[in-house]
């Protein structure tokens, strides 16, 4: 058998080191096999290889017995568990993945009434690009190839308008609609079941080093435009409505709103889990008391004038 080498050349050596074990484990079997040659009457060592001692003859092997493997075959038994083993790996990693994908696709058909089928969510939604981009370029960050899943990540968002951090933590179940300009820093953690609208950013406020990025409850929804900055807490069931700049920490089941954001509504007061723009604003609220004060004091100086005026004529 004539050698065969293969040369890889690849940029990005994070992408290779995922698959380079299993690669190790293909050679070294390769390798094992060299010694091997197929005759009429099977396959036998060739004595060519002087890899170990010539086998027993039949003669000294007592009757019933299994010959001893040999060094050899010890050897190319090793490299081929070790190669079933790096397979068998890789195959659990991809139906990982695919299943994640899978529910990914269930949960935006139930919560996008736009998507028609999940072979258009597949193929055209930017928000499930960007998560499957996302989980490689995790991986990579997570064995230790930051180069490389930041190139991830950066090309991800060339194409998808979404910038993830390959650092952040993100559940299951999360939905980024639409999408174009979002961004979620390396130290945000997003809970499970999250809805994320276009324009979210989950960023710091520059100041901070470590944890400097939001984190947010399961089943937090977060409307279009809306900043959440800093090293905070969104408790669960959380509402921030569009537009909002979050400073500080929101607890569960309530509503912010505004700029800088106040919790309006608190459990109790259910508010529909799409509707953004039935809910109060504390601004116009504040600017509906100032007007209506204005007014009663325009009314009571207009009485006092007229008051004077009466005066003056007597």
């Amino acid at each position: 058998m004539k050698n065969v080498h293969i040369h890889i050349n690849v940029r990005l050596p994070g992408i290779r080191q995922l698959g380079l074990d299993a690669l190790d484990a293909v050679s070294e079997g390769i390798d094992a096999l060299r010694g091997i040659r197929h005759l009429e009457d099977g396959v036998k060592l060739d004595t060519r290889k002087k890899l170990h001692k010539a086998p027993e003859s039949a003669d000294s092997i007592p009757d019933g017995e299994t010959p001893p493997l040999s060094k050899f075959e010890l050897a190319a038994d090793e490299a081929v568990a070790k190669a079933e083993e790096s397979f068998r790996h890789a195959w659990e990693s991809i139906l990982d993945f695919a299943e994640e994908i899978r529910s990914d696709i269930d949960t935006i058909c139930e919560r996008d009434p736009a998507a028609r089928s999940k072979a258009e969510v597949l193929m055209l939604y930017s928000g499930l690009h960007a998560l499957m981009a996302y989980r490689l370029s995790h991986a990579l960050h997570t064995k230790g190839f930051p180069f490389a899943a930041r190139a991830v990540s950066q090309l991800a968002r060339f194409a998808t308008g979404i910038e993830i951090h390959p650092g952040a933590t993100i559940g299951k179940g999360l939905f980024i609609d639409h999408g174009s300009g979002v961004v979620i820093g390396e130290t945000a953690i997003v809970g499970d079941n999250c809805t994320l609208y276009q324009g979210v950013t989950l960023g710091g406020t520059g100041k901070d080093v470590g944890k400097r990025h939001p984190t947010l409850g399961d089943n937090v929804l977060v409307g279009a435009g809306a900043k959440l900055l800093g090293n905070f807490t969104v408790g669960d069931g959380a509402k921030i409505a569009a537009g909002a700049v979050v400073l500080g920490p929101v607890p569960e089941n309530c509503t912010a709103v505004g700029i800088p954001a106040r919790v309006v509504r608190k459990g109790g007061l259910k508010v529909d889990e799409f509707d953004q723009t039935h809910i109060p604003d504390p601004v116009s609220q504040e600017l509906c008391r100032i007007s209506v004060k204005m007014e009663m004091l325009e009314a009571k100086i207009a009485a006092l004038e007229k008051g004077e005026e009466e005066a003056d004529e007597a």
